[in-house]
Order: structure tokens, then C-alpha cells, then sequence
């Protein structure tokens, strides 16, 4: 035994310190945060003139992912020690959780560093710069979002056969396979359905611009 919960069993981390918070407790705090986030941005968006509530519903899904992706990811990809943390400090302890739905985490695989340190660094404030693009009505907000979409979505496939292809062997337990590895990160395959709407508006928006131009 390595001295913690993760899988392999075999696993080293040295200076192991177990979790002072409950998964409930974890839980908790991002769902009421996120609630908070989506409820502050679709009050704002509200006062913004000629914003469709399309438009107002993809400006609350750029604010919680582009948050999560800045303090989460990006507190994951800068803190290599956060599983020896003698301490409650909230960041760490999602990521001591979460590495019992993928161990990859706390052994920091560098597949996994790479991907989310690009998701951070890029891919986050980009995800801010959407919400702002769409309310002020940029003519490169979908252009934006696309390109966002399929960074994500990069990752996503990336994440997921990088781990089928070492053996898929990274879970302590049915539960966190299927609770934290795949519904947690499932969420982000919405990317794909943005996409799907952003990547027509550009069709119509180039179709239009050389209509005007003939």
C-alpha cells in the first residue's frame, strides 16, 4: 500500500496527507459557487440591450467554465504538491478528491499536466473573453467560440484514449470511475453542441458579408 486511497495500490507519493473534507462538503461548495456565478451573469447579461436568451445562457456557460478552468485547472497545473497540503485549503482538496476517479492527477501524468495546463492558460480566459465578445456583440464572438469548442474538445479525446491507452487503470472504485472520470468530464462534450450552432452562424455571417459585396 502507497499510504492513500488512490489505484494503482502501488502508487508513490511520499508526503501523502489524507483529506480534511467531506465529498459532500467538496460537492457542495463548487455547486453553490457555480449557482452564484450563472445567477450573477445572467442578472447582468440581463441589462445588456439586444442580447438573445441564447445568447444570455451561452454568456453564464463561458463565466462557469472559463472560472473553473482559471482557479480549478489552473491551481491543479501550478500546485505539483497539492496532495501533501497539511491543511483545508479548498483547492487542494478537490484535487485529493477528484484523483480517486483518476490517480493521473495526484501523479501528475504528463498527458495530464500538458492538457490542462494548456485548458488554464488558454483555453480559460479565452472562455472569458467569449462572455464579453457576446455582449458586446463582436463580430468575432462565434469565431471565438468555436475555437474554444474544439480546443476543449481536443482535450477531452486526448484525456480519455490517453487513458484507455495505458489500461484505463487509474479509478480506486466503480463509483469514482463513473462519478468523477466519466459524468464529471462528460459536461464538457457540450463543447460539442456549441459548436454545432457557433460554426453555422459563421457560415451565415461569410454568406451575408459576400452578398453584400457582389
Amino acid at each position: 500500500m502507497g499510504g492513500h486511497p488512490y489505484y494503482p495500490e502501488d502508487l508513490q507519493l511520499p508526503g501523502y496527507v489524507p483529506l480534511f473534507l467531506s465529498q459532500s462538503q467538496i460537492v457542495g461548495v463548487y455547486g453553490v459557487a457555480s449557482v452564484l456565478v450563472v445567477t450573477f451573469i445572467w442578472f447582468i447579461s440581463g441589462r445588456c440591450s439586444r442580447i438573445s436568451s441564447i445568447d444570455r445562457i451561452l454568456m453564464c456557460w463561458w463565466a462557469f467554465t472559463g472560472l473553473t478552468h482559471l482557479i480549478l485547472e489552473g491551481y491543479f497545473v501550478f500546485s505539483p504538491n497539492f496532495y501533501k497540503l497539511n491543511s483545508p485549503f479548498y483547492l487542494a482538496e478537490v484535487w485529493k478528491e477528484y484523483s480517486k476517479g483518476d490517480s493521473r492527477y495526484a501523479a501528475r501524468d504528463s498527458a495530464v499536466v500538458t492538457v490542462e495546463g494548456i485548458t488554464a492558460v488558454l483555453e480559460g480566459p479565452a472562455c472569458l473573453l467569449a462572455v464579453y465578445a457576446i455582449a458586446a456583440r463582436k463580430p468575432y464572438n462565434y469565431t471565438l467560440q468555436l475555437a474554444v469548442c474544439l480546443g476543449q474538445l481536443y482535450g477531452d479525446i486526448v484525456y480519455f484514449v490517453t487513458a484507455f491507452l495505458e489500461g484505463d487503470k487509474f479509478s480506486a472504485g466503480r463509483y469514482y470511475y463513473w462519478a468523477y472520470f466519466v459524468l464529471a468530464n462528460s459536461f464538457w462534450l457540450v463543447q460539442f453542441r456549441l459548436s454545432t450552432f457557433s460554426g453555422p452562424q459563421i457560415t451565415i455571417l461569410l454568406a451575408s458579408e459576400m452578398s453584400c459585396h457582389r
